[in-house]
């Protein structure tokens, strides 16, 4: 159970497999009774949208790609001990967040001690469109918890109550923070002269007064 597949770029090319419409959840408690194929259909479901988590957090590719393998290396340790109480996808997510937070920690204690720069708090600069680039600048100007929250669901499209859990806020905290971000990002992006750079990232609309979603509810 200590093997799996590789996440170099050249395997993110390649199309994942056809899915099985068994559920995340079916295959984990399958994986943790030593189905190795169930955790090669894992990882073909969730190996992109992790590196795209960690890309979009830290500067260096190639520290995304290491953080990726970290986080189906830690999936592959803890198998035998995973009790089905939260979605898979939040349960791998939390791993990805712990892996991140020690990265950060290391990073940091390089950039105190060893003088080398701390790429690892900033968000990569590095974008191949100046919209991109302008919109990844207003997203660092908010503020950290804001910013996570906007993050997890404009790009993790991760639910309101799966959000909660991670972050350990709230669900209407979440609700609040979100709608605070999305208000913060759209007068962060109002002096963009490019009309592009405005729908460089089209934040959802979600009407005030939706009525709040359960603990357990997907948003």
């Amino acid at each position: 159970m200590d093997e799996m597949p590789s996440t170099s770029t050249n395997s993110r090319s390649t199309p994942a497999p056809a899915n099985t419409g068994v559920s995340d959840e079916r295959l984990m408690l399958a994986f943790s009774q030593g189905s190795q194929d169930a955790f090669t259909q894992l990882f073909s479901r969730y190996q992109q949208p992790i590196y795209g988590f960690f890309r979009r957090r830290v500067a260096e590719p190639a520290h995304a790609e290491e953080l990726t393998q970290e986080t189906f290396l830690a999936l592959l340790r803890a198998a035998t001990r995973y009790q089905p109480r939260a979605l898979f996808r939040t349960y791998l997510y939390a791993i990805g967040f712990k892996i991140l937070r020690v990265h950060r920690r290391k990073a940091a204690f390089r950039a105190t001690f060893f003088g080398q720069r701390n790429s690892a708090l900033d968000p990569s600069k590095r974008d191949a469109t100046e919209s991109g680039l302008w919109v990844r600048r207003a997203v660092e100007k908010l503020e950290p918890i804001d910013r996570e929250v906007l993050m997890l669901r404009e790009f993790e499209q991760l639910s309101y109550a799966e959000i909660a859990d991670l972050l350990q806020l709230p669900l209407n905290t979440v609700r609040s923070r979100l709608f605070r971000a999305r208000t913060a990002l759209r007068t962060l992006l109002e002096p963009a002269s490019s009309p592009s750079a405005k729908g460089a990232m089209q934040v959802r609309q979600e009407p005030a007064s939706q009525p709040m979603a359960q603990k357990g509810e997907r948003a």
